[in-house]
C-alpha cells in the first residue's frame, strides 16, 4: 500500500473528507507540522502531501522512499524543484480546483472597498441608523465601477474569471500576461499599473513576478485607484502599498497573501489594517468548501495516476 502522509491538515479545514485519499493510499493526518518535524514524519513515506510547508534538502534528505509531493496548491513556491529532481521525486499541483472562489472574495473585496460597507453596516449595527431620524445614510460617498478600467495581471484561470464578472458590471477590462490575450486589450504592466482603476493580482510568484508591484509602479497609479492582491505576497512592495493607501494615494487595498504568513506586528500592513480603506484577510481566498474538497481529490487522482505510471499534474 502507498504510504502517504499529510504534514499541515489544519490549513486545509476540519469540514473536508479524505476519503477519497483514504481508497488510495494508507493515509496519515498531522493537523501541523514543526519545521524541526519534518524530517522524521516524511522518512518512510512514499508519497508527501502539504499546502505551505517548505520542502527541500534539509528536510527531505534521508526520505529515501519518496516518490511523489502533492501540493494543495496551484502554486508550489515552497518546493525546492530542482532538489526533487535531482532525487528522482516527482512534484504535482492542483490547477483550476480554487478558481470560482479566489474570483469571488477578489470581486467582493473590490465591492466592499467601492462601497465602504463596513460604514454603513457598523452604522445599522451600532444602533446610530436608529436614533439618527434619518430614512438613509450617502456618507461616505461612494460610486459605481460601470465605465471603469479593471487591470488584471495574470490573465489565467482565475484572472479570467475576475474578466468575466469585472465585463459583466460594466467595466474595461485590461490584461497583462506573458502572450497577448485573444479576447481582452494586453498591455505591458506599466501601461496596466498608469491606467487601471481597479488592479488584481493574478499571477504566480516567479522570478520575473517577485515585486513586479513596485514602490514606482504603485507610485504611478490613478490617485484613488484600488488594489488587490489574491496571488503571493512578494509580487507586491507591501510597504509601499502601507505607505500609499495611509497617504490617500491609494483609494483602497484588498490583500489575502503576504510574505509573512501570519504576519507579525512588525509587518507594514499591521500598521493599516485598521484603516477603512484597508481589507485585509487571512490567505482564505481560495478556501471555500467545495474548493477545498476538490483539490483533496484531485491529489487522490494526481497519486492514483503517478502510481499507475500516468503523468498527470507534474510541475517537475
Amino acid at each position: 500500500m502507498i504510504r502517504a502522509v499529510i504534514l499541515d491538515g489544519a490549513t486545509l479545514g476540519d469540514d473536508v473528507s479524505f476519503s477519497s485519499l483514504r481508497a488510495v493510499c494508507d493515509l496519515t493526518v498531522y493537523p501541523l507540522t514543526a519545521p524541526h518535524e519534518v524530517a522524521d514524519r516524511v522518512r518512510d513515506a512514499n508519497v508527501v502531501i502539504v499546502n505551505k510547508i517548505k520542502l527541500n534538502e534539509t528536510n527531505l534528505a534521508e526520505a529515501d522512499a519518496l516518490k511523489l509531493i502533492c501540493v494543495a496548491a496551484t502554486g508550489y513556491d515552497n518546493i525546492d524543484l530542482a532538489y526533487c529532481r535531482s532525487r528522482g521525486v516527482a512534484v504535482c499541483n492542483v490547477v483550476g480546483y480554487s478558481t470560482n472562489s479566489v474570483a469571488q472574495l477578489t470581486v467582493a473585496m473590490v465591492l466592499q472597498l467601492v462601497f465602504h460597507l463596513p460604514v454603513f453596516t457598523d452604522f445599522v449595527k451600532s444602533g446610530a441608523y436608529s436614533a439618527s431620524g434619518v430614512a438613509n445614510r450617502l456618507t461616505p460617498a461612494f460610486g459605481e465601477i460601470a465605465g471603469k478600467t479593471w487591470g488584471i495581471l495574470g490573465a489565467g484561470n482565475i484572472g479570467r474569471q475576475v474578466a468575466r464578472v469585472a465585463e459583466a458590471f460594466g467595466c474595461r477590462v485590461i490584461v497583462c500576461r506573458r502572450t497577448p490575450d485573444p479576447d481582452y486589450p494586453t498591455v505591458d504592466v506599466d501601461t496596466l499599473c498608469r491606467e487601471a482603476d481597479i488592479l488584481s493580482v493574478h499571477t504566480p510568484l516567479t522570478d520575473d513576478t517577485r515585486g513586479i508591484i513596485s514602490r514606482e509602479r504603485i507610485a504611478a497609479m490613478k490617485p484613488g485607484a484600488i488594489f488587490v492582491n489574491v496571488a503571493r505576497g512578494a509580487v507586491a512592495d507591501e510597504a509601499a502599498l502601507a505607505d500609499a493607501v495611509r497617504e490617500g494615494r491609494l483609494g483602497g487595498i484588498g490583500i489575502d497573501v503576504y510574505t509573512e504568513e501570519p504576519f507579525s506586528e512588525t509587518h507594514p500592513l499591521y500598521t493599516v489594517r485598521d484603516l477603512p480603506n484597508v481589507c485585509l484577510t487571512p490567505h482564505m481566498a481560495w478556501g471555500a468548501f467545495e474548493a477545498r474538497q476538490r483539490c483533496l481529490d484531485e491529489i487522490a487522482e494526481n497519486i492514483r495516476a503517478h502510481f499507475a505510471g500516468e503523468r498527470r499534474s507534474h510541475v517537475d
